[in-house]
């Protein structure tokens, strides 16, 4: 009897595990689909720069104050679309400028994104590695680039600028990898907010491999 307990409740862990997982990544492909459409919209109606922002500043304390809240029911899956979309929404002056300028620039980056967001959490789930190590570099490794990215708005130095967004790629990477790590050691288990911090980081991504291609572009 003891034995039959022992084995069915990693049994259940694993049950749980890989129903989290799966529920993570069917609510993120829904989220990113979702904000490919508005930031689709965002494009096309040439939404200006401050209607963006604004449309950020909303979606961060929708992340912040509202998400934390309602991610442990059914409220939170509507809060979790909105967030996703008014980031999505957001995207659309920088999707007109490199559009304007070379659109293969964003289809680059969009693969690019999709390759290393797939790889990373592919070699995360296929070997099962514990990445909770990373947790404090990339905790760190945030607050680094924020400030140099602010530092950088009043020197206005391009290499600054190439070493913050070469630097947000490789933490937003190493983010993936823990995130996935976390979901798959019980680290997280809300795939609420595994969704939200993982939308987070290929955004990040995304809008890091834009500005890097667009500078060696000469664009």
């Amino acid at each position: 009897m003891q034995m039959n307990t022992a084995v069915t409740r990693p049994q259940e862990a694993i049950l749980q595990t890989n129903k989290l997982i799966r529920n993570t990544y069917i609510l993120l492909s829904m989220t990113l689909l979702f904000s490919g459409f508005t930031a689709f919209i965002g494009v096309v109606s040439g939404i200006g720069q401050g209607a963006a922002l604004v449309a950020d500043i909303v979606a961060i304390a929708l992340l912040w104050f509202v998400l934390p809240r309602t991610a442990n029911s059914g409220a939170g899956i509507p809060v979790i679309f909105a967030f996703t979309g008014l980031l999505g929404l957001g995207l659309g002056p920088v999707l007109n400028f490199y559009l304007a300028i070379n659109p293969s620039i964003v289809m680059t980056a969009l693969g690019g994104t999709g390759v290393i967001f797939l790889g990373l959490s592919g070699y995360a789930l296929t070997t099962r590695k514990d990445f909770s190590f990373l947790g404090g570099f990339v905790m760190v490794g945030m607050l680094v680039v924020l400030g140099a990215a602010i530092l950088n708005i009043f020197l206005g130095m391009p290499a600054l600028f190439l070493a913050v967004n070469a630097a947000i790629v490789m933490i937003m990477s190493a983010f993936i990898l823990w995130e996935t790590s976390n979901l798959i050691h019980g680290g997280e288990t809300n795939y609420i907010m595994a969704t939200a911090g993982l939308f987070l980081s290929i955004l990040n991504l995304f809008q890091a491999l834009l500005a890097l291609l667009g500078a060696f572009g000469d664009d």
